[in-house]
């Protein structure tokens, strides 16, 4: 069941740490990501850390100063750990607790860190002193296809008079992805090698991708699994949702369109997917819960396994996404990112919670800290749209940045860095910070 709203979300909640009250920041106190981060050359071995303005509160610190006792000591123990798989598969009332017990220490009014200097500055990290991993153990990764529009987009270029499959309003839409190639926000990507086959062609070269796309996606990370043979019913899928995160499904285009038939994607996908470290949990999204996608008249309803009530009610988010890129041209002149979309995820035609069941749904176990991905999020106009192939039409609208620069797609050097936030009437912004990858020349073979 979606989680509810409760005092961790009070948009009158202030902290000591002045930064956390910034109207503008990502992370205030109402928030509080987790992410695995260290202090940079320390040496020190990752833990699990929470956002807090422009800071980060080392929980596994906390824990071992014994700010983490009573029946919060075991998930505590967990967070001094070099991966956050342990943490994950806590859940529910357990990671309430800890978030009730973060906020508490967090607070304005709280003195038990703030007024100890030598407690405050063990604990507390600036971002920019701080290097992040990935949050653990990425067992598996899955993708889906889950935005009505994109799709729509996409058939409409290949198969303009049929643009969806038959199948796409009945089931969600999935491939399963390469977890080994999943980066953090920062890391440089390799443009790809690979096969491509220019129409008229007789025969495949092999070299470069030539286009070279990027893909605005929401990802989560699964807390508590499931056994081998035991699906995840429609309305328990939330209990097994930690929480959110951006994602970057980087595409090779051309790579993808020789090799997609007959079985999907492959090498165009796997060289690399970008996330971001924070993780924004279920519990600090609770505000900003929406119903699920309305389906048009003559849409079919979710067959039984994929639909509840709690799912209609509240199954959808509203978290607003947005696409920069910064060319190295824009770099040397000084410019700012310039911004490519704006969508949000309530274009989602499938619910997180309809993935994670329909995943499950043939008995296939899923872990703690397996990650699914929404695939590309478009709306319905071309400002809301998640990826270059359909920004430019394939290339035939190429787009005009403020350097004097064209883009169809993207070229070595430009960095596309993502953002995603919540605003709603009535409380305070939330954020998921920056899901960024410079892309870098290709092997020379």
């Amino acid at each position: 069941m979606p989680t509810k709203i409760n005092e961790t979300h009070d948009p009158d909640l202030k902290s000591w740490v002045e930064s956390a009250n910034d109207p503008e920041t990502d992370f205030p106190i109402q928030n509080l990501p987790f992410a695995l981060f260290a202090r940079k050359g320390s040496g020190e071995m990752p833990r699990a850390g929470v956002a807090i303005g422009e800071l980060i509160l080392d929980l596994g610190g906390c824990h071992e100063s014994g700010l983490l006792g009573g029946s919060l000591w075991h998930v505590g123990a967990r967070c001094s750990l070099d991966q956050l798989n342990s943490l994950m598969e806590v859940g529910g009332e357990t990671m309430l607790s800890l978030r009730r017990r973060i906020s508490q220490m967090l607070n304005a009014d709280c003195d038990e860190i703030r007024d100890d200097s030598h407690l405050r500055d063990s604990l507390l990290v600036p971002m920019s002193e701080a290097e992040f991993f990935e949050p653990g153990d990425i067992g598996d990764y899955t993708d889906f296809y889950a935005s009505v529009y994109h799709a729509t987009n996409i058939g409409k270029m290949f198969r303009p008079d049929n643009p969806l499959m038959p199948n796409y309003k009945w089931v969600p839409i999935g491939y399963h992805g390469r977890a080994s190639s999943i980066v953090i926000s920062g890391t440089p990507v390799r443009r790809p090698n690979g096969q491509t086959m220019d129409d008229h062609a007789s025969s495949p070269v092999f070299g470069p991708s030539r286009i070279l796309d990027y893909e605005m996606e929401v990802g989560f990370f699964v807390s508590k699994g499931n056994e081998l043979g035991t699906p995840v019913k429609i309305d328990t899928a939330e209990d097994h949702i930690f929480g959110l995160c951006l994602v970057n499904d980087w595409s090779a285009r051309d790579i993808q369109r020789w090799e997609y038939q007959p079985l999907g994607p492959f090498l165009a996908k796997n060289f690399a997917t970008t996330i971001s470290p924070w993780i924004v949990t279920t519990q600090s999204l609770a505000p900003y819960r929406i119903p699920a996608f309305p389906r048009p008249a003559g849409d079919p309803a979710p067959l039984e396994y994929l639909d509840c009530v709690a799912n209609r009610e509240r199954g959808g988010f509203d978290i607003n996404l947005e696409v920069y890129i910064l060319t190295h041209q824009m770099r040397e002149q000084g410019l700012a990112p310039y911004r490519l979309s704006a969508g949000n995820t309530s274009h989602l035609y499938w619910t997180l919670a309809q993935m994670l069941t329909h995943h499950s749904s043939n008995g296939c176990d899923l872990r703690p800290c397996d990650l699914i991905a929404s695939g590309t999020v478009s709306g319905p106009t071309k400002e809301s749209q998640g990826s270059l192939i359909e920004l430019t039409s394939r290339g035939s609208e190429p787009l005009h940045l403020p350097s004097g620069e064209h883009r169809k797609f993207i070229q070595d050097g430009d960095e596309v860095i993502m953002r995603g936030y919540c605003e709603r009437e009535g409380f305070r912004k939330v954020g998921f910070g920056e899901c960024r990858g410079i892309i870098t020349p290709a092997i020379d073979y």
